[in-house]
């Protein structure tokens, strides 16, 4: 594992129950008084971002509302979020929402300020100028957006699913709020939450993972495998909430800082050729590919184990390593995970076109513990079937 690194990224964040009301405060500590309100389109008239609206009325700050967002946004969308912004002269972006949301939320930031479309600046760097301040509030605890550098983008017409990447994507702030969370859905809850683990895992196991980006990891492990079951049995047990979108934000700051793995490049082909949701994804395949990780680095599985469940601590490293991934396997089950590609319709023919797809997203390939070719990851994708 890496040795050197250097850390950089969010300037705020402000976490803890009824921390939304806080959103006109921090907008003012930036001088903004119009923003562009980048909202999931089923936040429309919701009770539960009110108290985040309420504090842009009461600091007397307009906002423009853009809501037009699908599920995994296209290129598009971004640039007609960008150009409100644009027409309406904001000085900064709000994302209220889930991954998707947020994402969206920081591209259009950049866009604002950066010449030409979305699709002129998926890459990694390419973004020259730095874009209005952003600050988000998620809605679900899964994906860390508001911590990363990354704004995903699906275009259908092609197949492909890529990002924007670099430091000037980075939000401002970010606001994490429990109580926003505690709508979600138990499915959402389930998939977003095993996609934070997916997060903390393959950053823990990194060929760039190094001091800080393991203790991120680690906790976020621990607090994952502590709240992610009674927060999908229950959806308004706050203290679960509370566990779940701490160990997102943690788990999202250890990606930033170490990157991910094979499971991120296996999901990509699977949202750009099916439109399976990103977290979805991620969470099937967890399972599989850190059985063919396990060889690699048994010492960080053993650790991972023991920050996930209560094991006996008289396991050797291999019984505890071995232990970690039928854990995941089993959390993963008991929160309703689908266990096979076929239950997501995903036809076994397209094995080898995903696999060749999955090689080309070239930085989380070679961040993976163990290496892999096309061959082998057509070996996991079809043990995914069974």
């Amino acid at each position: 594992m890496a040795n050197n690194f250097a850390t950089e990224g969010l300037k705020r964040m402000v976490f803890g129950q009824g921390s939304a009301a806080q959103l006109g405060s921090e907008l003012g500590l930036l001088g903004a008084g119009k923003v562009l309100l980048v909202l999931d389109p089923n936040l429309a008239g919701s009770e539960t971002i009110k108290p985040a609206l309420d504090s842009l009325a009461a600091a007397d700050i307009d906002s423009v509302v853009y809501s037009d967002i699908t599920r995994e946004p296209e290129p598009a969308e971004a640039d007609a979020a960008a150009a409100l912004g644009k027409e309406k002269g904001v000085q900064a972006v709000v994302g209220i929402g889930g991954g998707s949301t947020l994402d969206l939320a920081k591209a259009a930031g950049v866009l604002v300020t950066n010449p030409g479309p979305c699709t002129d600046y998926v890459g990694l760097d390419k973004v020259s100028e730095p874009g209005l301040p952003v600050i988000c509030l998620p809605t679900t605890a899964g994906t860390g957006s508001e911590v990363t550098f990354t704004a995903v983008f699906t275009r259908r017409s092609d197949q492909f699913k890529g990002g924007i990447n670099g430091r000037q994507l980075y939000p401002f702030a970010a606001i994490l709020d429990p109580l926003l969370t505690v709508s979600c859905p138990a499915y959402i809850t389930a998939i977003t939450g095993m996609d934070a683990l997916t997060h903390a895992m393959e950053a823990f196991t990194s060929r760039r993972a190094h001091a800080l980006s393991d203790l991120n990891a680690l906790a976020a492990i621990e607090l994952i495998g502590r709240h992610l079951r009674p927060a999908v049995a229950h959806g308004e047990n706050l203290e679960a909430r509370e566990g779940m979108l701490l160990g997102s934000h943690l788990a999202g700051l250890a990606l930033a800082q170490a990157g991910v793995g094979a499971v991120h490049a296996m999901a990509y082909p699977l949202g750009a050729f099916y439109d399976i949701p990103h977290g979805e994804a991620n969470a099937l395949l967890l399972p599989y590919v850190l059985r063919y990780n396990l060889m690699a680095c048994l010492e960080r599985f053993a650790d991972m184990a023991y920050a996930l469940a209560e094991l006996p601590d008289d396991l050797s490293t291999a019984e505890a390593a071995a232990a970690c991934v039928e854990e995941v396997a089993d959390l993963s089950l008991e929160v309703g995970i689908p266990t096979s590609l076929r239950q997501l319709k995903v036809p076994e023919d397209s094995v080898p076109a995903m696999a060749e797809k999955a090689m080309t997203v070239a930085v989380p390939i070679a961040n993976n513990p163990r290496q892999v070719t096309a061959a082998e990851l057509e070996i996991i994708y079809r043990e995914a079937f069974i």
